[in-house]
């Protein structure tokens, strides 16, 4: 413990942000870094990702308040644009955020107090939904985060044996970037992927719950269905190049789905017995809801955002696992819009 304070107290950190097309977003994530209640000095590497609409102009008027470098450069994705950014990036421990994210004014202050006390090469934090985000943004959070339909996987530290950060929320230190090479082509799925290579090569990672930040995501609910597809076709990709991570509870939303239409049809066969079970699911999910929200459309909005959470993750993992999987068929040939060209 004693080793891991004192490289937490020689951390030097630089935020990543890679961006596309967000300028709005980018003014409100840089106003809240305004606001950090941060002894530690730090830098901004803002990765603008080929944007057709930059926020160059936005980041112009923040220059002389924060400490931030800007580059541009061809569209590659994401995890591309992180990893341009890390190269560029002056720190030796990196924080990467997606652009449509505001930081609580204690962040830094959370991720500095648990590295001096328990360092780790990568971590990660939880998303959480502000008061001012609409219904629709804070019932996705709920469908997203809860543990009645995740596991909480994505913020409880007990929910799975190892913790896999999330991109959006997550940090890495310089000399395990290097050693990884930083994150695949892939995406989504390049952060579990970079998890797992980086258990390969020796590193921990850990949660690091009060280190959260206010996720907005600014989808409609067709996006979020094709965004959970997305999370359903890739991880059966990840399970093939990486068979260890192999868990049955990744076949739960497949399942659910399947039950769900199997007790439809038996209803009309007057077997309403597992029906019912599944109308208890979302009473209880509604309640879940409506107690962690209390607001009654968030609830409501909360069922809908299951429905669509499952059936979208349950439908590409059943897919994906078909052709990846059982047929063993070449990802990047059935599924190049999941892949991007590094530059």
């Amino acid at each position: 413990m004693w080793i891991g304070y004192i490289c937490a107290m020689q951390l030097q950190f630089s935020f990543i942000i890679p961006v596309y097309n967000r300028p709005d977003e980018i003014q409100e994530l840089l106003q809240s870094f305004l606001a950090l209640k941060a002894n530690e000095a730090f830098e901004i590497v803002i990765v603008e990702d080929g944007s057709t609409i930059p926020s160059k102009g936005i980041i112009d008027v923040y220059k002389d308040k924060l400490h931030i470098s800007y580059f541009f450069k061809e569209n590659s994705g994401p995890g591309d644009s992180r990893n341009f950014g890390m190269l560029h990036a002056k720190g030796n421990y990196f924080i990467i955020l997606d652009s449509d994210c505001i930081l609580p004014k204690n962040y830094l202050d959370e991720v500095v107090k648990s590295l001096n006390t328990d360092y780790v090469d990568c971590f990660g934090g939880p998303d959480a939904a502000h008061e001012s985000f609409s219904n629709l943004q804070k019932a996705i959070n709920f469908s997203m985060t809860s543990f009645i339909t995740t596991g909480g996987i994505r913020g409880n530290k007990n929910s799975v044996d190892a913790f896999q950060p999330r991109s959006f929320n997550m940090g890495i230190s310089k000399k395990a970037f290097e050693k990884s090479k930083g994150f695949g082509d892939i995406h989504p799925g390049e952060d579990p992927d970079l998890s797992i290579r980086l258990w390969d090569l020796g590193y921990n990672t850990k949660l690091i719950p009060e280190a959260y930040v206010y996720h907005k995501r600014r989808i409609s609910w067709n996006k979020f269905y094709k965004q959970v597809y997305k999370f359903g076709l890739v991880r059966p990709i990840l399970n093939v190049w990486h068979p260890k991570t192999k868990k049955v509870t990744y076949w739960f939303p497949t399942l659910f789905c399947l039950g769900f239409l199997t007790a439809c049809l038996l209803y009309f066969f007057k077997i309403k017995f597992f029906l019912e079970l599944y109308i208890l699911y979302f009473i209880i999910a509604f309640i879940w809801a409506l107690f962690s929200t209390k607001n009654v459309m968030v609830a409501l909005f909360s069922i809908i955002a299951i429905i669509i959470q499952f059936f979208g993750y349950g439908f590409g993992f059943l897919k994906s696992t078909c052709i990846v999987a059982v047929l063993k068929k070449d990802p990047k040939q059935f599924f190049p819009k999941l892949f991007f060209k590094r530059t």
